[in-house]
């Protein structure tokens, strides 16, 4: 059976712990994690895994009002971690008299079972986290191309479509991009999915345009 994993290392923020809870409990964000990962597909396809330690603040509400990695994988496991913490917002209980200017460390432990992980060794992990690297200078200059398609000369939109086929990015990868968003969506988690819908627009795509009109005004 293929199973996603998303776990929360508890005793790297114990301390915090002992000052912030989680308004649903001891285990409370260690659930949250599990409910709500959306593994990145090209992490998923390509069997990355690890750690990703988020750090963030809170305010007097148990709002996330700062986030940033401390140490990422440099891959989309980094935004989906990112992502999680975000959505956790207002979920937290903090005391009275809580020091908002603390930072919590939180590390995100991103693991993928029955995918035929098991034997991919470290050596070929940092190869596809370069790979995604690489495509996603290439997916950056598609971005810039139908985001200044105005601009374009003559025949340049032939060279992107060439980049697109070359990543793989057609209607079945659109049509999956904007299922996560909309799964984001039901999460509550506007901000992820408008950027998935965003993204489908500047891939050159009308897919998810009626999206972008119902939930990104």
């Amino acid at each position: 059976m293929k199973t996603l994993f998303t776990i929360c290392l508890l005793f790297c923020f114990s301390l915090a712990m002992g000052q912030v809870q989680f308004k649903s409990g001891k285990n409370g964000f260690i659930n949250f994690l599990r409910e709500n990962t959306v593994y990145p597909r090209f992490s998923k396809d390509n069997c990355v895994q690890g750690t990703v330690n988020v750090s963030f603040k809170l305010d007097e509400q148990g709002k996330v009002y700062f986030s940033k990695i401390s140490k990422g994988i440099l891959s989309d496991l980094d935004e989906e971690a990112l992502r999680l913490v975000r959505l956790s917002s207002g979920k937290w209980q903090v005391p009275a008299g809580y020091d908002t200017t603390v930072s919590i460390v939180v590390p995100v432990n991103f693991v993928l079972s029955g995918y035929n992980c098991e034997g991919k060794s470290s050596e070929e992990m940092q190869e596809s986290i370069r790979s995604y690297q690489a495509e996603e200078a290439l997916t950056n200059s598609v971005i810039n191309f139908y985001k200044n398609i105005d601009q374009a000369k003559p025949g340049q939109e032939d060279q992107i479509i060439a980049i697109k086929n070359q990543l793989g990015i057609d209607d079945e990868y659109l049509d999956d991009r904007i299922k996560m968003a909309l799964k984001k969506i039901k999460q509550g988690d506007k901000q992820g999915a408008c950027e998935d819908f965003i993204f489908v627009k500047y891939m050159g795509s009308k897919k998810a345009d009626d999206y972008l009109a119902k939930y990104c005004k």
